[in-house]
């Protein structure tokens, strides 16, 4: 009997897939003309979902499909993308997951290998001599990278890193200097020249390409500038036009990046891109670990499709961000472990009904998870979802802005999310009815002090950026850069309705601040050993005044006093009639302030702030002493003046199946 081609094999797979589930199986010992059975598995993913889409196409999988894969390293040569072609239906999905109990790698970078020490005299010379007995080099082109992109799209809050490096699982620092900490301006002369509190950048001369990274005016607003010119004599700086938007001043902060000068210490690395060397001080032997240079921007991609699942994966190494989803409707990341990557962990970009769950995700250039959908003109919900995930150490490149959760659009959730050592914003929110509950959040807002771990997004906060629910939240340990103070809950300028409630504040420099909005309560919230325990100021009425112009013109352009606005919002119907930048409807009722101070109230927003029932400076008799636990005895004076238990217990993480590591450990960071 002549024994069945690949291609008849294939077919017998999709015949018995027509209308029952059918799993098809990957393995990094298979081949890419295997019919992708459990003996004869594809050899990538890409072939498996190239199957998938030929089968559905022809009406042969009509059924759930399962594509599953075996542990292993998966280098991408380029995204796995896909479209409206690869997706699922209600009834019959399609699941990317690794096989049970695997390790299944997407790396998106090229592993380096031939290393060998540095011999040209020219590149020795600028090393420092500490440096020339440990740093090896590698030839990149030799290896196939092409693309030697450097540091890009530099804009305040963020730039990209092009080609970065990965050793042992972990990124490595781009030459630095200093290697901690901060230089500081000691004269701001204008036009982007200045002086500095140091004499070495001096001597870099002859580096070709030098970044300063400052917070060259507000603490909030960083950029990455090119230096320009140095005048030795002088001991002036010039920095690249244009210049910082915020302009700069005496005292403000920065360090310098992308010099082999200042090479110098194990972990840093430089690549000469003229001749395509990277040149890298190992902190352990080469041969001992794996690196990696980054190639692959925008790992996975989903672009029009629906009703796909990835779960189990770690996604790693590469440029951009690790999961991009454009349009379409429930795609699932569940149980993977997203990291060491240029940008983001994963960004949802419209479409409705996607979900982010069960996920680590770390040392991420930029943000964690980006949520963003729905229609604010017709107040359509896009019903994204990030639950149960995992998001600390992210923002190592930008770390301003860069948020670890977002929700924009309409409609989106963050619940049950444990996010921890971000050095700015937790989880970050605009537009409306989103809801923000259930969440752990610690050791966040150490970078800047004018921010908030759960923060509106600036700079066009509105009074129609409505119907927030902010509830059930646990915010410890949060301090501000330095230690001079920042916010729990931050509601800025001039931002309204919403309902924060139900949250424990436990040493938190400031938990609540309201600028100058209207109509948000604040109920039921426990603040316990922390600052002052809320903010409400009048800025509207001064130095805020202009959000008046561009927030009316929204509210014109939403159509405010027609459906649905008039009928999900009636209070905005007559704003304009009503002094509309004066804070009122604001209630502050039934909280409990222990072991810190109580709040303040600007004289123009006392008159439309209702306060009833709080319990300030009365020990309320804790079951156990904080942070153990904020559960009350029964006798507790805070449940007779109306109190709620707030059931700690069901705030953060949870133990399930879609979950991508359990137990979960973090650590509090030092203040």
């Amino acid at each position: 009997m002549r024994p069945m081609s690949s291609l008849s094999a294939l077919m017998c797979v999709f015949a018995a897939a027509a209308s029952a589930g059918v799993t098809l199986y990957v393995a990094p010992n298979g081949s890419d003309t295997n019919p992708g059975t459990r003996s004869k598995p594809f050899a990538t993913p890409a072939r498996a979902r190239d199957a998938v889409r030929s089968g559905r196409a022809a009406g042969r999988m009509r059924g759930a499909v399962t594509v599953e894969v075996a542990a292993g390293r998966y280098e991408l040569a380029a995204p796995f993308t896909f479209g409206p072609s690869d997706s699922g239906t209600a009834a019959a999905p399609v699941v990317y997951g690794a096989a049970k109990g695997a390790q299944v790698r997407l790396v998106g970078g090229k592993v380096v290998t031939g290393w060998k020490p540095v011999a040209d005299p020219a590149l020795l010379a600028r090393l420092a001599p500490e440096a020339r007995s440990h740093v090896m080099q590698a030839d990149l082109k030799a290896l196939g990278v092409a693309d030697l992109q450097g540091i890009n799209s530099a804009q305040v809050y963020q730039s990209d890193p092009g080609l970065e490096l990965f050793f042992g699982g972990k990124p490595m620092t781009l030459a630095r200097y200093p290697n901690q900490g901060y230089l500081h301006i000691t004269e701001a002369l204008g036009d982007g020249v200045f002086t500095c509190d140091d004499q070495r950048p001096m001597a870099w001369a002859d580096e070709p390409e030098v970044w300063l990274h400052g917070f060259w005016m507000w603490d909030w607003a960083d950029e990455r500038k090119r230096l320009d010119s140095i005048d030795p004599a002088g001991g002036r700086l010039t920095l690249g036009k244009p210049n910082h938007g915020y302009g700069m001043k005496k005292g403000q902060w920065f360090y310098a990046q992308n010099l082999l000068r200042e090479l110098d210490a194990p972990g840093e690395w430089y690549l000469d891109r003229p001749s395509g060397h990277l040149i890298f001080w190992p902190p352990s032997p080469p041969a001992a670990s794996e690196a990696v240079v980054s190639t692959v921007r925008d790992m996975v991609r989903f672009d029009g499709c629906s009703r796909v699942t990835l779960r189990g994966f770690t996604i790693e190494q590469g440029r951009g961000s690790a999961v991009v989803v454009k349009g379409g409707e429930g795609v699932r990341v569940v149980a993977c472990t997203l990291r060491n990557m240029g940008n983001w962990g994963a960004r949802v970009l419209g479409g409705k009904g996607h979900s982010v769950v069960g996920c680590d995700v770390t040392q991420t250039g930029q943000g964690g998870i980006h949520m963003e959908g729905g229609d604010r003109k017709t107040l359509t919900p896009a019903g994204h979802v990030a639950d149960n995930n995992h998001v600390h150490h992210t923002a190592r490149w930008d770390p301003v802005y860069q948020q670890g959760i977002t929700l924009f659009g309409v409609g989106n959730r963050a619940t049950h999310n444990l996010i921890d050592n971000v050095p700015h914003v937790a989880i970050g929110f605009s537009g409306n009815e989103q809801t923000i509950e259930y969440n752990e959040i610690h050791s966040s807002v150490f970078q800047s002090n004018d921010a908030g771990a759960v923060y509106t997004s600036p700079p066009d906060e509105t009074w129609s950026m409505r119907g927030h629910k902010i509830r059930y939240n646990y915010l410890h340990h949060i301090h501000g850069f330095e230690g001079k103070g920042c916010l729990g809950v931050y509601l800025d300028d001039c931002f309204s309705s919403a309902d924060i409630s139900g949250n424990i504040f436990y040493d938190v420099a400031t938990p609540i601040l309201i600028g100058g909005g209207r109509d948000n309560t604040m109920t039921n919230n426990l603040f316990v050993k922390c600052g002052r325990a809320f903010s409400i100021d009048a800025r509207g009425l001064g130095w805020a005044k202009s959000v008046g112009d561009f927030a009316t013109k929204e509210l014109h352009d939403l159509n405010y006093k027609q459906p649905p606005w008039s009928v999900k919002y009636p209070e905005l119907v007559g704003i304009l009639e009503d002094e509309p930048l004066a804070p009122k409807g604001n209630v502050l009722a039934r909280n409990l302030c222990w072991g810190g101070e109580w709040g303040w109230v600007e004289g123009a927003a006392r008159k439309g702030l209702k306060e009833e029932g709080n319990l300030v400076g009365i020990d309320p008799l804790f079951a156990v002493a904080p942070p153990a636990g904020f559960g009350l005895r029964p006798e507790s004076p805070a449940l007779k003046a109306g109190i709620q238990q707030v059931l700690f217990g069901k705030i953060g993480l949870y133990k399930s199946p879609d979950r991508a590591t359990w137990p979960v450990v973090s650590e509090v960071r030092a203040k």
